[in-house]
């Protein structure tokens, strides 16, 4: 329940587990795919809905099914200013992101040695105006496409109150379906325990946020189909002149995320002297894997099958008139590069990282717009 701008009010803390004897007890290996994800902190997405609603009727009508549908669906996962404020949160405008921070759960660690717990869930009611459903998520455990798949399980068996015919074949937890051939496990975990943790724990800005003195801000930017059709024809009216004939990757999400760099880099205004603008600065992203490994992977796959890119270019082609035209033929061949083999560059996955991390100034982009995220609460490009 929320109760002010920075305040949130805990009700009830419980621990959720599969239904009793419904799971055997048993460990996953980690594959290559996974062990990047080990220097990352957990993954915090926040999801709202408008839905009107005291918190007393959320508690007594809403929460046991949703709890006993979390129950069903971990069996096949294991191992208040109220309405002004709730828009102001949800709206696309800038926001505090400590104003944020009282939404996320606390996945608490277990200390060296022991289990860690994976996934915590909070959900925050603003009374008649809507509720919010935070999540902490270590990524190790898994990528976008599975988390999606809990939710739109979890989503299922809430609106049927569990009453739903669902058998092993919605996971698949068999991780031989990873082929590692080259040995990519014992590489990257010796890069990965080479690596100060430290340094990589500060890579997610909301961490970065939640732990500063600074007032961290975040907002949504939309991009309409309209305004990408613009982008795209402005980069190739001028792409012939630096390129030639080389056609250009001119997929929404290359638009996007290229818009995104050069207006970034054009927001901070640099004073450069004598080569200052040779200075490189990467924009990374990771890709999804299910389509571009040489083999099948079932799409109900627990666990990480994604790739990781890095897109380079100077500080003088981004701040430059045609910085979105540079920026759009970087991420483009870098993606064409992973569609060729996305396993390519596998073992440097880590050091690219923190190559990525330690640069003057970067950009990261984690999730995937072909991921449907809010089509879980009602069971319903590129990377």
């Amino acid at each position: 329940m929320m109760t002010s701008s920075t305040n949130v009010t805990v009700v009830e803390r419980r621990l959720i587990s599969p239904p009793p004897r419904s799971v055997t007890a048993t460990s996953l290996p980690l594959t290559f795919l996974d062990i990047p994800w080990l220097l990352f902190s957990p993954s915090q997405p926040l999801f709202f809905y408008d839905f009107p609603i005291s918190t007393a009727e959320f508690i007594q009508t809403i929460l046991p099914n949703l709890e006993n549908a979390l129950s069903l669906t971990l069996q096949h996962f294991f191992p208040s200013p109220e309405s002004c404020y709730f828009k102001n949160l949800t709206g696309n405008h800038p926001k505090l992101a400590r104003d944020l921070k009282g939404l996320v759960p606390v996945l608490r660690s277990a200390g060296v040695g022991s289990k860690q717990p994976l996934l915590a869930v909070q959900i925050t009611v603003f009374p008649e105006a809507g509720v919010c459903v935070g999540f902490a998520l270590r990524l190790v455990a898994a990528d976008g496409r599975t988390f999606n798949n809990f939710l739109k399980t979890w989503g299922e068996l809430s609106k049927t109150g569990g009453d739903w015919g669902v058998d092993g074949s919605v996971t698949f937890h068999d991780r031989t379906v990873i082929r590692d051939p080259g040995g990519l496990v014992s590489t990257l975990l010796k890069e990965w325990w080479n690596c100060n943790m430290k340094n990589f724990q500060k890579m997610e800005g909301i961490n970065e946020a939640n732990g500063s003195k600074h007032d961290f801000t975040r907002a949504t930017f939309e991009l309409r189909p309209h305004e990408m059709e613009k982008i795209k024809k402005w980069i190739l009216t001028r792409s012939a002149m630096l390129f030639g004939p080389t056609q250009l990757l001119l997929s929404p999400y290359v638009l996007t995320c290229a818009f995104i760099w050069a207006c970034w880099m054009k927001t901070h205004r640099f004073t450069c002297e004598d080569d200052c603008g040779e200075i490189v600065h990467y924009f990374g992203f990771i890709a999804g894997g299910i389509t571009r490994l040489h083999y099948k992977v079932p799409n109900n796959y627990v666990g990480n099958c994604v790739g990781f890119g890095r897109s380079s270019a100077t500080r003088k082609e981004l701040m430059g008139e045609m910085g979105v035209v540079y920026a759009a033929k970087a991420i483009g061949d870098t993606i064409k590069k992973l569609n060729g083999d996305m396993l390519g560059g596998a073992k440097h996955w880590i050091s690219e990282w923190k190559v990525i991390h330690e640069s003057e100034l970067h950009v990261m982009v984690t999730g995937s717009p072909k991921v449907n995220v809010y089509g879980w609460i009602s069971g319903g490009g590129d990377p």
